[in-house]
């Protein structure tokens, strides 16, 4: 496969992937251009063991998970009110609010409703999380109830 291809149907993709994990659209658009840094760079050393999109979304996983802990590691200094609402005028209020919620949630819950978001097949998930797919099921039913509770809350 073309880095190129690769490129143009798992952008979008893996952007909405970093978004539910970090919920800051200039950060996960650097994770998300980290992760096809890596790509382009590993693609000759692909073997085709598993499917190329669960080894994209493993590699973007990843590269959350490491800036999750950067951040951890390190108290980041909070932006201005007004310089953060004009990045974020360009999201829809539900959506900004659905990535907020999901940002809320446990790590593992985050790639699994983030994965889920983007219809890959549970048994995809399953593989990219390292859970069986009954659980990643069970995950998947909770998690939206919780997201939905959330919606309702925030309705009143």
């Amino acid at each position: 496969m073309v880095f190129e291809d690769i490129y143009k149907a798992y952008w979008q993709k893996i952007f909405r992937l970093c978004m539910g994990y970090i919920n800051d659209y200039d950060l996960a658009q650097d994770i998300a251009q980290e992760t096809f840094i890596i790509v382009w760079q590993q693609l000759p050393k692909f073997r085709n063991e598993a499917n190329i999109s669960t080894w994209i979304f493993r590699i973007a996983s990843n590269n959350c998970l490491r800036q999750i802990e950067k951040q951890n590691r390190f108290l980041k200094a909070e932006l201005p009110i007004n310089l953060k609402q004009e990045k974020e005028e360009n999201i829809e209020p539900q959506i900004q609010f659905l990535y907020k919620c999901i940002s809320e949630l446990p790590e593992t819950d985050r790639i699994i409703i983030s994965l889920e978001l983007e219809n890959i097949k549970q048994s995809e998930i399953a593989s990219i999380v390292g859970l069986s797919e009954v659980n990643i099921r069970v995950k998947i039913h909770r998690i939206k109830e919780k997201l939905t509770q959330k919606f309702k809350e925030n309705e009143q």
